[in-house]
């Protein structure tokens, strides 16, 4: 269920403060550990949040053909998640994700200049 999503505290908690430090790896870790317990359709959006994070964690290490992989499967995932999902805005995540996939398809590629948006929505939202 989504009211179980706190991402004050726990692995939520500190993969969000991860990611947001650019501690890709680490961030997919820790939502990987709750990713292992969920189920649908919680568990493919945890699962996108997951291969964003390994997308710049590849990325980080100049593996832009992973990066593209990994981003265009999360935003698979993501595509079938409404715009605000287990109290993320998903719509954001979305666009900016594209926009990063965007510019890692042109030649010669595009670095990121900022990483898609984890908004942490208010839960009464």
């Amino acid at each position: 269920m989504t009211t179980n999503f706190d991402w004050t505290t726990g692995p939520l908690a500190e993969g969000l403060h991860c990611y947001r430090t650019q501690q890709f790896f680490e961030a997919h870790e820790h939502w990987e550990s709750v990713w292992l317990i969920l189920r649908e359709p919680e568990k493919s959006f945890l699962q996108s949040l997951v291969q964003i994070s390994a997308a710049f964690h590849h990325l980080c290490r100049g593996n832009r053909v992973g990066a593209i992989s990994l981003l265009t499967r999360a935003l698979t995932r993501l595509d079938r998640c409404s715009a605000q999902f287990c109290f993320v805005d998903v719509a954001l995540l979305r666009d900016q994700a594209r926009t990063c996939l965007s510019a890692l398809h042109t030649e010669p590629a595009q670095l990121p200049t900022a990483y898609p948006e984890f908004r942490i929505l208010n839960r009464s939202t």
